[in-house]
């Protein structure tokens, strides 16, 4: 989408589809999963634990961080990656509103 359109939407739509299409691939979503699991920030190099290159996971995790998923610390000569606590609880927050919204119709659309 472009910025000029975007502009023509809420702030709270252009906010939930950032987290949606950050979360919109499976290296995404398993990165997420990694972070959430090990119940603290990963130093260590991320590579190890997925199948993928360097470069691939270096890119899942610039997107996951700009749109405020993760973030990352420097430590020394390393990155240390987390779950963005206050982040994650609005994005939770979004999404949650966005998927309560949904009340079934009275007619059966079929």
């Amino acid at each position: 989408m472009g910025a000029t359109k975007a502009d023509e939407f809420s702030v709270k739509d252009n906010r939930v589809a950032k987290i949606a299409k950050a979360l919109s691939h499976p290296a995404r979503v398993a990165i997420v999963r990694l972070l959430i699991s090990k119940k603290a920030c990963i130093c260590g190099d991320i590579v190890d634990e997925l199948p993928l290159s360097q470069s691939t996971v270096s890119q899942h995790l610039k997107e996951l961080k700009e749109a405020g998923i993760i973030k990352g610390n420097i430590d020394g000569t390393s990155i240390c990656y987390c779950i963005d606590e206050t982040n994650w609880a609005s994005a939770q927050a979004m999404l949650n509103e966005f998927f309560d919204s949904y009340e079934k119709p009275c007619n059966n659309c079929g």
